[in-house]
Protein backbone atom coordinates (compact mmCIF):
# COMPACT_ATOMS: atom_id res chain seq x y z
CA UNK A 1 0.00 0.00 0.00
CA UNK A 2 1.94 3.00 -1.34
CA UNK A 3 5.22 1.47 -0.17
CA UNK A 4 4.29 1.92 3.48
CA UNK A 5 5.03 -0.93 5.84
CA UNK A 6 3.46 -1.76 9.15
CA UNK A 7 5.87 0.36 11.25
CA UNK A 8 5.22 3.44 9.14
CA UNK A 9 1.44 3.00 9.38
CA UNK A 10 1.64 2.58 13.17
CA UNK A 11 3.66 5.79 13.46
CA UNK A 12 1.18 7.68 11.25
CA UNK A 13 -1.77 6.41 13.30
CA UNK A 14 -0.03 7.32 16.56
CA UNK A 15 0.61 10.87 15.33
CA UNK A 16 -3.01 11.17 14.16
CA UNK A 17 -4.18 9.98 17.57
CA UNK A 18 -2.06 12.61 19.29
CA UNK A 19 -3.14 15.41 16.97
CA UNK A 20 -6.89 14.70 16.73
CA UNK A 21 -7.57 12.71 19.89
CA UNK A 22 -9.41 9.44 20.32
CA UNK A 23 -12.91 10.93 20.03
CA UNK A 24 -12.35 12.67 16.69
CA UNK A 25 -10.65 9.79 14.82
CA UNK A 26 -13.84 7.75 14.22
CA UNK A 27 -15.60 10.86 12.92
CA UNK A 28 -12.68 11.63 10.59
CA UNK A 29 -12.60 8.03 9.38
CA UNK A 30 -16.33 8.03 8.74
CA UNK A 31 -16.13 11.29 6.82
CA UNK A 32 -13.21 10.01 4.77
CA UNK A 33 -15.09 6.79 3.95
CA UNK A 34 -18.17 8.73 2.85
CA UNK A 35 -16.04 11.03 0.70
CA UNK A 36 -14.31 8.10 -1.02
CA UNK A 37 -17.61 6.31 -1.71
CA UNK A 38 -19.13 9.52 -3.07
CA UNK A 39 -16.10 10.03 -5.31
CA UNK A 40 -16.35 6.46 -6.66
CA UNK A 41 -20.09 6.91 -7.32
CA UNK A 42 -19.39 10.12 -9.22
CA UNK A 43 -16.73 8.40 -11.33
CA UNK A 44 -19.16 5.55 -12.18
CA UNK A 45 -21.84 8.07 -13.16
CA UNK A 46 -19.47 9.97 -15.45
CA UNK A 47 -18.21 6.75 -17.05
CA UNK A 48 -21.80 5.62 -17.68
CA UNK A 49 -22.69 8.92 -19.32
CA UNK A 50 -19.53 8.80 -21.43
CA UNK A 51 -20.34 5.32 -22.72
CA UNK A 52 -23.83 6.46 -23.61
CA UNK A 53 -22.46 9.43 -25.55
CA UNK A 54 -19.98 7.26 -27.43
CA UNK A 55 -22.74 4.92 -28.58
CA UNK A 56 -24.70 7.91 -29.92
CA UNK A 57 -21.89 9.06 -32.23
CA UNK A 58 -22.56 7.99 -35.83
CA UNK A 59 -20.13 5.41 -37.19
CA UNK A 60 -18.87 4.11 -33.84
CA UNK A 61 -20.72 0.81 -34.12
CA UNK A 62 -19.48 0.31 -37.67
CA UNK A 63 -15.90 1.09 -36.63
CA UNK A 64 -16.15 -1.43 -33.79
CA UNK A 65 -17.41 -4.07 -36.23
CA UNK A 66 -14.52 -3.37 -38.61
CA UNK A 67 -12.03 -3.64 -35.76
CA UNK A 68 -13.56 -6.95 -34.67
CA UNK A 69 -13.34 -8.30 -38.23
CA UNK A 70 -9.70 -7.20 -38.50
CA UNK A 71 -8.88 -8.92 -35.20
CA UNK A 72 -10.51 -12.11 -36.45
CA UNK A 73 -8.46 -11.98 -39.68
CA UNK A 74 -5.26 -11.43 -37.67
CA UNK A 75 -6.06 -14.38 -35.42
CA UNK A 76 -6.85 -16.54 -38.45
CA UNK A 77 -3.47 -15.62 -39.93
CA UNK A 78 -1.73 -16.68 -36.73
CA UNK A 79 -3.55 -20.03 -36.78
CA UNK A 80 -2.39 -20.75 -40.33
CA UNK A 81 1.30 -20.22 -39.47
Amino acid sequence: MFGLGTPELIIILAIALLVFGGKKLPEIGSGLGKAISSFKKGIRDVEGEGKGLINDIPGIKEAAEVKQTMDQVKNFGKILK
